[in-house]
């Protein structure tokens, strides 16, 4: 037998059925792996993606959001309602309330866990928007035309409130920071996005933490009692890593596995992809954490590719990428602006459609385009190209943004 007819037989075991598991195992399938490939996935639903929550699920426009994939033709055991407790480095076995697991290479995919506020657990009316069965419960708290009040501006706060808004709903969202995408955007830009609250009839409250949550009503430290019918909470995420604890895999103290270029956890024939997982980035000369759609649907690639090489084979280094759709705007994001030294405007952000540029000696690393995709896929070409810029250009909203490029 030759030595990559033995890799392809080994049986991989993916823990996690979100987007990140569910692609490595379609990736090892689509790049000839014929091995036996387990999916674990901890809820009961059938796997699913998990952008269309916060939209089409959310106003009942959809029931589900199912990812279109035969487990059962590509030969993939998809274990269901899975919770996997404990990994056991020596024995090659994960502990779950099944029994154990054994497995040959082992792939992390269990993504992230949404941030809660302390001292709201049990109170009714709190709620989080990350799985389906969230979904389900804040449909007909919309569909009723709620008070709702939104805990944290940031991405996922945004989208919440747009839906709230579309729904009918009064809609306030409080943030602690001083500014909305506080620690994601800077604040020229995130003051612009700010004016988008008002525009759609939403509430913005910012620089007050919530110092309470009852049964509904929230109540604010400085003394102000919010009525809601309904609290979502959207303060940002941490990997879901806690269940690894003493086995042996490397953690950062984001609680993101440190992976390496290859997606190698420090534990050999282990492997760790989407929003659970680091991996150093060579073009932008730091570790990453990216919590976006994107990353977990092109780490798999690499990770299928270097499981069936047997080793190092195809790094991971992309330009990572992501969007949001809130207020009836499109925000695209490439990149990472977190080194650079120069940020251009491109067009009026008190516009409907504009563009940021961020530069890092004179290449573009980021890009930041409100309703212009066209910024977005040419800005995108060039953070992936390194290719030094015209600062002049780039600030010219007429001129295309490949255009820039010297």
């Amino acid at each position: 037998m030759s030595e990559q007819t033995e890799r392809n037989q080994r049986g991989v075991v993916i823990v996690g059925a979100g987007m990140a598991g569910v692609q490595t195992a379609v990736a090892l399938r689509e790049q000839g792996f014929d091995g036996p490939v387990t999916l674990l996935g901890a809820e009961p639903h059938q796997p699913y993606d998990r952008p269309p929550l916060s939209k089409a699920v959310l106003l009942g426009k959809a029931e589900d959001s199912a990812f279109d994939v035969d487990f059962e033709g590509l030969g993939i055991d998809l274990r269901l309602g899975t919770d996997v407790t404990g990994l056991r480095a020596a024995d090659h076995a994960l502990d779950t309330a099944a029994g154990p697991v054994p497995y040959e290479v082992l792939v992390l995919a269990t993504g992230a866990r949404p941030l809660t506020l302390p001292g709201t657990e049990g109170v009714p009316g709190v709620h989080l928007l990350r799985t389906l069965d969230d979904a389900a419960r804040l449909r007909p708290v919309l569909a009723a035309g709620a008070r709702v009040v939104v805990v944290g501006a940031g991405w996922i706060g945004a989208e919440f409130a747009t839906a709230a808004r579309e729904a009918g709903c009064a809609v306030t969202v409080v943030e602690a920071a001083e500014r909305v995408l506080a620690g994601a955007m800077p604040a020229e830009v995130a003051d612009a996005m700010a004016g988008w609250y008002a525009q759609a009839g939403a509430e913005l409250v910012t620089g007050v933490r919530v110092a309470g949550i009852e049964e509904g009503r929230v109540l604010l430290a400085d003394g102000r009692a919010l009525p809601a019918d309904a609290v979502v909470v959207g303060i940002g995420a941490r990997p879901d890593t806690g269940w690894l604890a003493g086995s042996g895999v490397d953690l950062g103290p984001d609680g993101s596995v440190t992976a390496d270029a290859w997606l190698r956890t420090s534990l050999p024939g282990v492997y760790a992809v989407g929003d659970c997982a680091s991996f150093p980035s060579a073009r932008h000369g730091e570790r990453l954490l990216v919590h976006h759609w994107d990353n977990a649907l092109q780490g798999p690639k690499a990770v299928a590719a270097n499981i069936l090489a047997g080793g190092p084979a195809v790094a991971y280094d992309p330009v990572p990428y992501f969007w949001s759709e809130q207020f009836g705007r499109f925000v695209q994001y490439a990149g990472h602006h977190g080194e650079a030294d120069t940020m251009v405007l491109r067009g009026d952000p008190a516009q409907e459609a504009w563009s940021v540029c961020w530069l890092r000696d004179g290449a573009l690393v980021a890009v930041l385009a409100v309703g212009r995709p066209r910024d977005l896929a040419q800005g995108r070409r060039l953070v992936e190209a390194a290719l030094p810029v015209d600062p002049a250009r780039v600030a010219d909203p007429a001129i295309p943004l490949k255009s820039a490029a010297l």
